[in-house]
């Protein structure tokens, strides 16, 4: 995004990945303690074994993962704000640095403590929020300072991606979900309405993208539509199973699919315009 407004800086990219990345292992052991300290993760989960379930890490050692990896993304998030905006735009440090305390609480608060909101049908939206607009925007505005209404479309895409990728580990882990009283929208609207439901994800998603590349009026951007042939693949696969254990091969799919779509733009921004 911040190449199409002809602004790069390899040092607020590389900290900007780092920092994702350190958000995104937060959120995963964070999810790991939350369900395995509640019974979530018991013996009818479906998928690969995580690190309480397999016993590899006791829940003390977890959490001070959690402790750990939860320090390190703050202090990469206040060098990041540093590095982008320095000392004399105090407002915009303040903003940024809230905005990373707030992702790391949203990665605690996914499955734990007393009342997790993964558990309450409402991690959807949290993922859209931050691992779309917060991520796509944010990052932009690190560089550019400023944000272009359109630049909602192209964070509307991955941010639905990414719900996508949630909404498809709640139909797989739908029954042991709902035995553990963790409501996920799919627990909530059943496995047939799910699958519509990720239809209309995914498919809006495609939509959104196809919008802001014709509104860029580069016509070798829609190179980067082709990422969605093998999600739309996915996606006919998905509508085709009727049994939830089927569809674990497919998470790796459409995670890697919404990598190579992020992965594709950059290149045909760089590249071919």
């Amino acid at each position: 995004m911040a190449n199409l407004a002809g602004q790069s800086d390899a040092l607020i990219f590389f900290l900007a990945v780092a920092t994702t990345i350190c958000f995104q292992v937060t959120s995963n052991f964070a999810n790991d303690y939350g369900d395995g300290v509640k019974g979530t993760d018991g013996d009818d989960r479906i998928g690969p074994q995580r690190a309480i379930q397999s016993g590899a890490l006791s829940t003390k050692e977890l959490f001070a993962g959690i402790v750990i990896s939860s320090g390190v993304s703050f202090l990469l998030t206040i060098y990041l704000v540093y590095v982008a905006f320095g000392l004399d735009s105090l407002l915009y440090v303040i903003l940024f640095i809230g905005l990373g305390a707030f992702s790391i609480w949203a990665a605690l608060k996914y499955t734990m403590g007393s009342s997790p909101y993964g558990y309450q049908g409402l991690g959807d939206l949290f993922v859209f929020l931050f691992f779309g607009l917060v991520a796509v925007l944010g990052t932009k505005f690190l560089y550019v300072k400023e944000i272009d209404p359109v630049d909602a479309l192209p964070a509307i895409t991955i941010g639905l991606l990414c719900v996508g990728v949630l909404n498809l580990n709640n139909l797989r882990d739908i029954v042991s979900d709902k035995n553990h009283g963790k409501n996920t929208l799919v627990v909530k609207m059943g496995f047939k309405n799910g699958k519509k439901y990720h239809v209309s994800l995914l498919v809006l998603s495609f939509l959104a993208l196809v919008v802001f590349i014709g509104m860029q009026k580069a016509p070798m951007l829609y190179v980067v539509l082709m990422v969605f042939m093998p999600i739309f693949i996915h996606l006919v696969k998905v509508i085709k199973t009727t049994q939830p254990k089927d569809l674990d091969p497919e998470l790796k799919k459409l995670a890697l699919s919404t990598f190579a779509l992020a992965l594709g733009f950059y290149f045909a921004v760089n590249y071919f315009l």
